[in-house]
């Protein structure tokens, strides 16, 4: 009955593990002096590379078709999926990670935006209310001074442009919920950013690894397969009115590695947004299983 909530749970959890390794290497800090800071556009390829081998062996090993079967969508996921992800991995470069991260889950509540008309999906009147409480959240936050670094304003349009292409993304993967394997989904994502990445990256330029930074790029790729085919599934499994909201969860593992890691501390504006954002979340999760009931005529 929660499966797709689990395996969003799961998704989210991995993601904030890569989210941390990402501003630790793209981040210009002072707080692990002896590892290099990396070009947005070279750590995305790491990442497409890492998952891109893996999606390949278990394609050979289930026998799949590779370029699978509704590839119109499956390219809109790999284009959409990677423009939004480029662009958060920019964000968390120059934003603080609670703010970078709570900007990019306005992507839940696009994708149930869009999958009313893209996908034929019905939420409740209500939910609408809850969606506009995490939303009212979310700009506070955006509003406030939640770091004692300044920022950009630029850097918040970049991150909801950034949310704007994950909806259209998550959308995709629910069109091909009914035709593709998970496996293959994923697939198409490092399938189509690889290429663009390698031009962008000879572009900005690149860094040699070294050492644990090895590690740490591996991490981010194996970390981002398994939440990428926890979030397929999860989609998959439920309506995406369902599995979008919890999504917002990993705004806690921001607040939580920001304050911890990144010595982060939030204003009280945005500690008043975080729970709005997850005020928003629980009301949706209390009724999302409800159905509207019909009147007799």
């Amino acid at each position: 009955m929660y499966k797709g909530v689990l395996y969003m749970l799961l998704s989210s959890l991995c993601f904030g593990f890569v989210n941390l390794i990402i501003k630790i290497l793209a981040d210009q800090h002072d707080l692990y002096d002896s590892i290099q800071n990396y070009p947005e556009f070279e750590l995305v390829f790491f990442r497409c590379m890492v998952s891109l081998s893996i999606s390949i062996t278990i394609i050979r090993m289930k026998k799949i078709p590779i370029f699978g079967n509704n590839r119109k969508w499956l390219l809109v996921r790999g284009l959409a999926g990677s423009t939004g992800l480029t662009m958060f991995f920019f964000t968390l470069t120059h934003l603080p990670m609670a703010i970078a991260t709570v900007i990019q889950y306005m992507s839940p509540i696009l994708t149930i935006v869009f999958a009313i008309y893209l996908n034929k999906q019905r939420v409740l009147p209500i939910q609408w209310l809850f969606f506009l409480i995490s939303i009212s959240g979310v700009l506070i936050i955006c509003l406030s001074k939640g770091s004692v670094d300044d920022f950009n304003p630029i850097w918040i349009i970049v991150g909801l442009t950034s949310a704007v292409f994950s909806g259209i993304a998550y959308n995709a993967i629910i069109k091909c919920s009914t035709t593709d394997e998970p496996i293959t989904v994923v697939f198409y994502f490092p399938l189509v950013a690889t290429p663009i990445m390698v031009v962008f990256m000879l572009i900005q330029g690149y860094v040699i690894p070294h050492g644990i930074e090895w590690i740490l790029l591996l991490a981010v790729g194996i970390l981002t397969q398994i939440a990428q085919i926890s979030m397929t599934r999860a989609f998959n499994s439920e309506s995406a009115s369902k599995v979008s909201p919890v999504k917002y969860v990993g705004a806690i593992y921001a607040v939580l590695i920001g304050f911890f890691v990144f010595d982060e501390t939030l204003s009280l504006y945005a500690s008043l947004g975080i729970s709005l954002v997850l005020l928003g979340v629980l009301l949706n999760t209390f009724f999302k299983g409800r159905k509207p009931v019909l009147k007799p005529e």
